[in-house]
């Protein structure tokens, strides 16, 4: 019987907290990158997504993650349901896992990934949809898309290391490359091209109404992803140590990634470059936190920068209003994240004389999680298009949503989506 390690349990207790900070930092991040019209519901679709997530998540959710497994792709529902058996032995002592942490603060932690999850789909519609339309499609998202896949890759399923790939090479996603990124970058992309542009898209600026917000939202963010990273090692040893540095180690690389192409293509390096560069390596390093040197963490998160950078534009020329760059952030870095470990993993990459079995199966998994998350978004928002509307009404998406839909407004001098008027003493 393992017994209970207070030092690995209060490390995973803290791990937690911090990746539930990183979804109030992701409602500062996004609220400061839309208009001054609608930051509070913009806000207010990541709150929603915390409060209906965490009631789910210990109904069914861990159940259907971590629950006894059902042809590989989800575990059951009802095995666990309502955190049945999950939290005490026969004893009626607290569950240990191996690492010496109750299960029960396990939970917890898995709950924050579901969380942070589903609110980063939320950027790629900002400005144009019903609350109450988002809020449906939360709770249907996170029980046929992301439960599912942390079930494929976490729990013992298809895309995991008991899973039929693994003939080739075990695939590795540290942190959630598959499950968290691609995965909501993959659905982003769907319901911005089934929800539609918003008013205005390409022919009006439509800028941040307050990068201060942005900033702080990103510095949260990056505090927060080392629970998110190191706290995935799931407890407090050398590869917490290593997750640690490499998360900011290729962080800091993508920053300057960014910023560079920011300066040779557009003149200038911008603070909201440099906020994004911190979300691109961020992504990019969360599959490999723990299976890369932090010399090859430079080359993660210096490349995803760049990659990120260019691919932000490509909303503009093919066409699709991914408001807040979600598509071009967390699906292009998460999915060079995880294939970069097919180069770069310091044991099996073929930079490192691995050969090419693991590239093969990041590559695998990576098609696997982009086809499985478009798919089920696709009837999802279909369903939900038919049935409840996505869009608001052009008058309220011109007027702003804040005060139309929640009965407030962000700042004193915002009235039906005017700007903010200056005072002059």
């Amino acid at each position: 019987m393992v017994e209970l390690d207070t030092g690995a349990t209060a490390w995973m207790l803290t791990s937690a907290s911090l990746v539930l900070l990183m979804t109030p930092g992701l409602a500062l991040f996004y609220g400061g990158m839309v208009r001054g019209k609608s930051v509070l519901n913009m806000m207010m679709m990541s709150f929603g997504a915390i409060a209906l997530t965490a009631v789910i998540y210990v109904l069914w959710g861990w159940s259907m993650s971590y629950g006894s497994d059902v042809g590989g792709i989800i575990g059951n529902p009802f095995d666990q349901f309502a955190l049945q058996g999950a939290i005490y032995n026969d004893a009626g002592e607290f569950l240990i896992d191996d690492f010496g942490v109750p299960s029960i603060v396990g939970v917890g932690f898995q709950s924050t990934f579901a969380i942070i999850t589903v609110a980063l789909i939320s950027g790629a519609i900002a400005d144009r949809v019903k609350f109450g339309t988002w809020m449906v499609f939360v709770a249907l998202w996170v029980t046929f898309a992301y439960f599912p896949m942390a079930h494929m890759v976490w729990g013992g399923g298809l895309l995991s290391g008991d899973g039929p790939f693994a003939d080739i090479a075990a695939p590795i996603d540290f942190a959630g490359g598959t499950v968290v990124h691609i995965n909501a970058g993959a659905a982003a992309l769907v319901l911005a091209l089934i929800v539609g542009k918003r008013k205005g898209f390409g022919t009006e600026p439509m800028r941040p109404h307050n990068l201060t917000l942005v900033m702080l939202g990103a510095a949260l963010l990056w505090f927060g992803w080392f629970g998110f990273n190191a706290g995935s090692a799931f407890t407090s040893d050398g590869f917490a140590g290593l997750a640690w540095v490499n998360t900011t180690t290729a962080t800091a690389a993508a920053v300057i990634g960014w910023l560079v192409v920011e300066k040779l293509r557009d003149g200038s390096a911008t603070s909201l470059g440099a906020a994004s560069g911190v979300v691109a390596g961020l992504v990019a390093i969360t599959p490999a936190a723990g299976s890369v040197s932090p010399f090859g963490a430079l080359f993660v998160g210096v490349i995803a920068g760049v990659l990120s950078a260019f691919a932000v534009g490509l909303k503009f020329k093919l066409g699709y209003d991914d408001s807040l760059d979600v598509v071009g952030v967390h699906l292009v870095a998460g999915l060079w994240g995880t294939l970069s470990i097919g180069l770069l993993a310091t044991e099996t990459g073929l930079f490192y004389g691995g050969g090419v079995n693991q590239l093969a199966v990041q590559a695998i998994i990576a098609v696997i999680a982009v086809v499985f998350s478009a798919v089920v978004t696709y009837v999802l928002a279909i369903i939900l298009k038919a049935t409840m509307g996505w869009r608001v009404s052009e008058e309220v998406e011109v007027s702003g949503i804040d005060l139309a839909v929640h009965s407030e407004s962000a700042y004193e001098g915002i009235q039906s989506g005017s700007v903010i008027k200056e005072v002059r003493a």
